[in-house]
């Protein structure tokens, strides 16, 4: 059962109407929930002025999930919203079932498709740190808390002796857990400087050849691992599920120009991206913040691509790159029809190698005769021939 809120307040793109955004949002929870192998009981949306600091979606509301979960017989509630521990131990003790929200499903999807060793230290690292606050005793080895024992009288008496058998091991194990966590913490953020350093001499080993390096980024499943593959001949797997890509992937690539450069399948971008994620990956996230062009690959099919690039503009904000050279590529422009390209054509300054109105450039990743185009676009940001020049492919 996927649980979605939506706020009253002023939308953050004008023009949206108010809950719109949290309605998108939700969509998106569906396809991240079956990349993540679940199957969609229902769903429930809420719009709210502000947030129930103890449930989020207020007591109310509780009961109806609870009823609504109950009927469909989900044994899981995914909330559209980063819950507070709190938050997450009320509504399982309300709705009797298992609470999950947006970053714990973000990092189940990470976990399934982490690969390379740097990959999995990564992931596990963002799922300690997001399970060490909502680590808790539950259930009888953790019943066995109390207060003071001793004296005052004979209420003081009293008092010590219904407290004798509760000084039991709960609070121990608890701690326990919570050093071992720690400790592995410090382990994994150790192993993951080593292969940040490894990763920074390779690096700098490349860089004593004159490459420069192209990283693509994007939101998820616009079709970057695709694009990559069709540039650099790859093999780098291309699934519709989101965050398919999850471990960076290098090629040279070599330009009409003769030049060799190298190009970086990046993972992809998502909106309300934990920042435990992009503190987790910067390893991996080093590849675009070294990048000499960015390649920012959008969707052009889903006709709300501009707040998705937003999106990815604030994270590569977040990361310290927006004053670097990019290039905005639009995908699946082939999904369009002629009225909607030509008015992407006319609206965009987006556009600046990829000739949309010419038959010969069609800039769609997957039947792929627009890459002429690309290639020159990449040689007059990486120190070639300074020349813009648009031709078909053929030529």
């Amino acid at each position: 059962m996927l649980v979605g809120v939506g706020w009253k307040r002023a939308p953050r793109f004008p023009g949206m109407p108010a809950g719109e955004q949290g309605r998108e949002s939700l969509s998106e929870l569906i396809e991240l929930a079956r990349s993540a192998g679940a199957e969609i009981a229902g769903t429930v949306f809420q719009l709210r002025d502000t947030a129930d600091p103890a449930t989020l979606v207020g007591r109310g509301k509780l009961d109806e999930i609870r009823a609504e979960a109950t009927a469909h017989k989900a044994p899981i509630i995914i909330f559209d919203s980063n819950l507070s521990p709190m938050q997450q131990r009320n509504i399982e003790e309300a709705t009797e079932r298992r609470v999950i929200d947006r970053t714990q499903l973000i990092l189940d999807i990470f976990a399934r498709h982490a690969r390379s060793r740097e990959g999995q230290l990564q992931v596990e690292l963002a799922q300690l740190n997001y399970m060490l606050p909502r680590l808790t005793g539950k259930g009888t080895a953790m019943s066995r808390l109390g207060g003071k024992s001793g004296g005052g009288g004979a209420g003081g008496a009293g008092g010590g002796a219904g407290r004798i058998g509760v000084r039991g091991p709960g609070e121990k194990k608890l701690e326990t857990d919570r050093r071992r966590i720690r400790e592995r913490v410090r382990k994994i953020q150790s192993s993951i400087e080593d292969v940040r350093k490894q990763r920074a001499l390779r690096r700098e080993a490349r860089n004593t050849v004159p490459l420069g390096t192209i990283a693509l980024v994007g939101y998820t499943n616009a079709g970057k691992s695709t694009l990559f593959n069709a540039l650099s001949r790859a093999e780098v797997l291309v699934s519709p599920k989101m965050f398919a890509t999850l471990d960076p992937t290098i090629r040279a690539l070599r330009l009409p120009s003769n030049r060799r450069v190298l190009l970086s399948d990046t993972v992809g971008f998502i909106r309300d991206l934990p920042k435990g994620l992009l503190t987790a990956f910067r390893a991996t996230l080093e590849e675009v913040q070294e990048a000499a062009l960015i390649l920012h690959v959008s969707d052009v099919s889903n006709p709300r691509h501009d707040e998705l690039d937003e999106e990815v503009e604030q994270i590569l904000r977040e990361l310290g790159v927006q004053g670097r050279p990019k290039l905005h590529v639009l995908n699946k422009i082939d999904s369009l029809t002629p009225e909607e390209r030509k008015a992407l054509t006319n609206g965009a300054g987006k556009i600046t190698s990829i000739d949309t109105a010419h038959p010969g450039f069609d800039p769609c990743a997957r039947t792929g005769p627009a890459f002429g185009g690309r290639r020159c676009a990449h040689t007059a940001r990486c120190g070639g021939p300074r020349v813009h020049r648009q031709a078909p492919a053929a030529d």
